[in-house]
Parts: structure tokens; C-alpha cells; sequence
């Protein structure tokens, strides 16, 4: 065998007993009638000795040529370590080593294998299976491999069944790009990879499974950012005879269960909001709940006086900044330059000192007066010591800002701390978007989500206003999973094809198959997806998925490792009909 025991396991219960360990060598200490090496491996790290008096001759030239990764097995014995290391699970002990055995040599890493390295991003991207070996990035990857059995064990035990679903299905033309691939077998046609399970999940409803889950790879070909990727993990479920509320017991309960077991968390709330609320309130409809800064409507306390910028602006609205009154002016005009920037796009910023004797300046003091700056005071919810920041313009343009805004804000003063946590529902969306450029209605979620019961009345005459019976959960300012109940109706499924500008035939074309199943008796139902990279990597304590992925992409798509995407062979080409003009 090549070991007995991990490197991460002996203590000293062990004392005197034979072992044989394998791994990698993490560093060597050579004192010329002493040598110390550390042997790693995914459990952790044990001390080797090779002593000059007590260890073979031959053994001990051979440790002498042992460099950093080499891959070796060592026979020895435990015994008592003389300068203990109470950082390490093995620091108690040592391995006088007998016999050693270089099952591989290795060349100079390009950066360190240490939790601190000095490899930057790209380096460690390309040689994604050397940084594997760093404790953070293994132990983010043993991370989501907790959650992943967690989510299972949790859905499994209210009889959730895990059915796999394909990956090579149809296109649609909903939603985001999709990634295809050609069939040899059925020249000048494509599959599509799937960017959900959804229409599957549908028909295992219509099926009779009742409830189902899959932990599943999605593809969606768009823009990428730090917490997106071509090619991610969603935690997939559906159920049968149910409504919003049963969908919303059952994952507010998963989502509890994964805070206390893995995190040791309780949460006390799960508030649920409104999607209006949401944006009224915070600016956007994934809002962090972690702390306050709640906006305030200033139109009716603004737009009474000489100043143009409010008078002519649609929206008037602020912030309370907590404890910045003491904020100076060259923080300030940072704040300005900040909102300035092309990324946030406002053209300046208002903004009042609540001082603490109770009195208020601000850099509009030549058309407003103290009573007037009581009542933005009041409406926004700002105390003595506080900050007051303002901000003007076409609604929805205005609100986007100051929630930007808002997150810097709390990251600056250190309100984001990633071992709290604030989840809650995000309800009543509205179900369809209209889009100026191309003329017509897009689903806000998916085409496959039912209206509210009450708005039914409204689909004919007024659908702009009809609110899906749609919910997004949302954790630390960060959208996790998102669901509806789903239409399974066949007559109201046609009736929203057609409001989203499907003809007849092009419905029936793209999406016969589940209608036709609607005819034999389907099932109310309704379901959710979590994104299980953004999930793990909040709770990990972070917000960038990269690192809990095992072989991530980089901001381009590319799998710079492996070198793909890459060209294929002309030979291969021919077979699926595929010619290729780039110029």
C-alpha cells in the first residue's frame, strides 16, 4: 500500500508505531546533519526527519536531492517532536523516516504552493491543477462538496426524486445565447446545450413524479463577469399540486438548513418584500437587507424652490450614510468622482452633513434652509451624525445609481460583513417587460410563468400590468435562486406566446412537445433553481465564484489550461457540413 495514514491525521496517540506516508513535498530544511521536510497532502501536512546518525546512509543522500512537489512515500516511525507546532493537527509529532521512495520528481512550480502565493491570476488559471493544491482553493472545492450532499440529504429526505435530464435539446429562441452543436448524423441541424432544465423538469410534472431535483450544469452564452460563467451549476427543482407558498416553505427550510449546518447559523428572519418595494426601497430587486441606507423620495421637500437640477429632475431621492457626518471634503468630492464615473453615469451629487447639535449644511444651502433640510432629514430616516447623499433624474437611471451607490458606501464602511446573513423573497414581479426596440412583450422570468390569480382578468386589456407569480430568493445582495408557479394550462400558455410575439406555427414549432403534454392532464406546478456556484461562494464568504469552481473559465470565456476554445480539424468539419468564412 502506498500509505497507512494521511498526513493530516497523527497525533500523539501514535508515538512509536510504524507508518507509511505519501504526498507531496511542501518544503525541505537541509542543516547538513539534519534534514526536515514537510509531506503534504489534501489532509494536511506531517514533519519528516532524516537524521544523519539515525537514518540509512543511502536514504538520507536521497532526501538531500528532494525538491518542492516531488511526490514521495516515506516508511517510519512516529515519535515526539521536540519544537511542537500547536498551528498544525500533527504538530505534536514527527516521522523518523526509514525508507524513502521518489515515486516522481518535479520541476520549479511557477508560483509557490502556499496560501499566500505570489502567482498572479492568470498563472494560477493556467496551472489551475498546481493551485488546486493551495488550502484555499482545496478547501473551497471540499466546501461545495458539503453543500452539494447537504442540499441532497435535505431534499432527498422530503422525497425529492434526482432524475437527469438531457443535455443536447432543442434551441429556443428565449432567454439568453444559446451555445449549439452540430449532429453529423442529421447534417445542417443543431442541438442546443441547455440553459435550464426548465421545459424537462415540466414534463417530469406531467409525468407524475411529483417532485424532482437535479443538480445540474446549465450553458448560457453571454457576457461574462466575476459571478457569472459560460457553464455553471444550478440546484434545480420542481413540484406538483402546489402553490407559492409550499415552494416557498420548502426552500426558506433548505436554505435555513444550510445556514445552521454549514455556517452554525440561525436565521431569526425571512422578510419578504415586493419587487416594487424592492426597487423603490433599495434600488434594485436583489437588495442586501444587511443594513439599512433605505431611500427616501425627496420630489415633494425638493422641488419648491429655485434650484433647476431638482426641479427639472423626475426623481429626487437619498441616502442616509450612518455616522459620516465626520466625512471631509476631499472624502466627499471622492464620493462625487465616484458616482461620476462612466459605470454609474450621474452627473453630481447633493449631499448634507446632519450635524450633531442638530443642525444641518449641505453644498445647497444657498436654496434650501434648515426646515426645509429637516424634512429630507425626516423623510430619509438620517440622525445627528449621519450623511445625507442625493441624487437626481429619470427614475429608474437615478435609482440604479444611488443602489450603487448604497453597496459602496456600505463596503467602505465596513457594513458587508460576509459572516452575516440576510436572506429574503423577492415577490410579485411584474410578468412581462415591454422592449422599445423590438416592439413587443419579453417574459420577465420565462414563458412558462403563470400570472398571478388575481391578474388574470388584466392578460387581455392591460398585461403590462399583470404580476407573475414569480419569486427570487435573495442572500447578502446577491440573487441565489429564482422560480414561478409554471402555466399548465395549454389555452393560457398559447395566449402568452402570443403576447411575447410568437406566431401560430412558430409556437407550435419550438413548443408543441409540452403543450401537446398539457392535453393529457397536467398537473398544477411550480418550482425554483438556486445557482449552487454564487450559493456556495456566499456562503464560503465570498462573491466571486472562481475559486469553488475546479476548472473555471477566465472574464473571456476561455479555459486559458487547456487552451479551448480552440480550432478543429478541417476533416472534422466536412463531416458536419460546416464551412467557416472569418473574413
Amino acid at each position: 500500500m502506498y500509505r497507512s495514514h494521511n498526513n493530516g491525521e497523527l497525533n500523539a496517540t501514535h508515538i512509536n508505531k510504524e507508518v507509511t506516508l505519501a504526498g507531496w513535498v511542501q518544503k525541505s530544511r537541509d542543516k547538513g546533519f539534519m534534514i526536515w521536510v514537510d509531506l503534504r497532502d489534501r489532509y494536511g501536512i506531517t514533519q519528516l526527519i532524516f537524521d544523519e546518525q539515525r537514518t540509512d546512509k543511502i536514504v538520507f543522500e536521497k532526501a538531500k536531492s528532494l525538491g518542492r512537489e516531488f511526490v514521495i512515500q516515506v516508511k517510519g516511525t512516529v515519535i515526539e517532536r521536540e519544537s511542537k507546532n500547536a498551528n498544525m493537527t500533527t504538530g505534536d509529532v514527527e516521522i523518523l523516516v526509514s525508507e524513502l521512495n521518489i515515486l516522481n520528481s518535479a520541476i520549479t512550480p511557477p508560483f509557490t504552493i502556499e496560501d499566500e502565493t505570489d502567482g498572479g491570476e492568470d498563472i494560477r488559471m493556467k496551472y489551475r491543477y498546481l493551485d488546486i493544491r493551495r488550502n484555499p482553493v482545496k478547501n473551497a472545492l471540499l466546501f461545495r462538496h458539503k453543500v452539494a450532499m447537504e442540499v441532497r440529504k435535505y431534499l432527498s429526505d422530503l422525497d425529492f426524486c434526482e432524475v437527469e435530464t438531457p443535455y443536447l435539446i432543442k434551441s429556443t429562441p428565449e432567454g439568453a445565447r444559446d451555445f449549439v452543436v452540430p449532429s453529423r448524423m442529421n447534417q445542417g441541424q443543431f442541438y442546443a446545450l441547455p440553459q435550464s432544465p426548465q421545459t424537462f423538469k415540466q414534463l417530469l410534472m406531467v409525468g407524475g413524479m411529483d417532485k424532482y431535483f437535479q443538480i445540474v450544469k446549465c450553458f448560457r452564452d453571454e457576457d461574462l463577469r466575476a459571478d457569472r460563467q459560460p457553464e455553471f451549476t444550478q440546484i434545480d427543482c420542481e413540484m406538483a399540486f402546489v402553490e407559492q407558498e409550499d415552494i416557498l416553505n420548502v426552500f426558506e427550510g433548505l436554505t435555513r438548513h444550510l445556514l445552521k449546518e454549514l455556517k452554525g447559523v440561525e436565521v431569526a428572519q425571512f422578510p419578504r418584500i415586493t419587487y416594487d418595494y424592492a426597487m423603490k426601497t433599495y434600488g434594485n430587486d436583489k437588495p442586501d437587507i444587511r443594513f439599512d441606507m433605505k431611500f427616501g423620495e425627496l420630489n415633494s421637500v425638493t422641488q419648491h424652490r429655485d434650484f433647476g437640477v431638482f426641479n427639472s429632475a423626475e426623481l429626487v431621492v437619498g441616502i442616509a450614510a450612518p455616522n459620516c457626518a465626520s466625512f471631509t471634503r476631499k472624502e466627499i468630492d471622492a464620493l462625487i468622482d465616484w458616482v461620476k464615473r462612466p459605470q454609474i453615469g450621474a452627473s453630481g451629487m447633493v449631499y448634507v452633513k446632519c450635524e450633531e447639535d442638530g443642525t444641518f449644511k449641505s453644498s445647497v444651502d444657498k436654496f434650501y434652509d434648515q426646515d426645509d433640510l429637516t424634512s429630507w432629514a425626516k423623510i430619509i430616516g438620517a440622525k445627528a451624525g449621519d450623511m445625507i447623499f442625493v441624487l437626481s433624474g429619470p427614475t429608474d437611471k437615478t435609482r440604479t445609481q444611488l443602489s450603487a451607490l448604497r453597496m459602496e458606501l456600505a463596503t467602505r464602511l465596513g457594513l458587508r460583513n460576509a459572516e452575516v446573513f440576510a436572506p429574503l423573497w423577492v415577490v410579485d414581479f411584474p410578468l412581462l417587460e415591454w422592449d422599445e426596440e423590438s416592439g413587443r412583450y419579453h417574459a420577465m422570468h420565462h414563458p412558462f410563468t403563470s400570472p398571478k390569480p388575481e391578474d388574470m382578468k388584466l392578460i387581455e386589456t392591460e398585461p403590462g400590468k399583470v404580476r407573475a407569480n414569480a419569486y427570487d430568493m435573495v442572500l447578502n445582495g446577491n440573487e441565489i435562486g429564482g422560480g414561478s408557479i409554471r402555466i399548465h394550462d395549454k389555452e393560457l400558455q398559447s395566449r402568452m406566446f402570443s403576447l411575447l410575439g410568437f406566431s401560430q406555427e412558430q409556437a407550435e414549432d419550438q413548443f408543441g412537445f409540452l403543450m401537446n403534454a398539457f392535453q393529457f392532464g397536467a398537473p398544477p406546478h411550480g418550482g425554483l433553481a438556486f445557482g449552487l456556484d454564487r450559493l456556495v461562494a456566499i456562503l464560503g464568504g465570498q462573491e466571486t465564484i472562481r475559486d469553488f469552481i475546479a476548472f473555471p473559465k477566465n472574464n473571456s470565456g476561455r479555459d486559458v489550461m487547456i487552451d479551448a476554445p480552440s480550432a478543429i480539424d478541417e476533416t472534422q468539419l466536412k463531416e458536419l457540413c460546416i464551412k467557416l468564412d472569418l473574413k
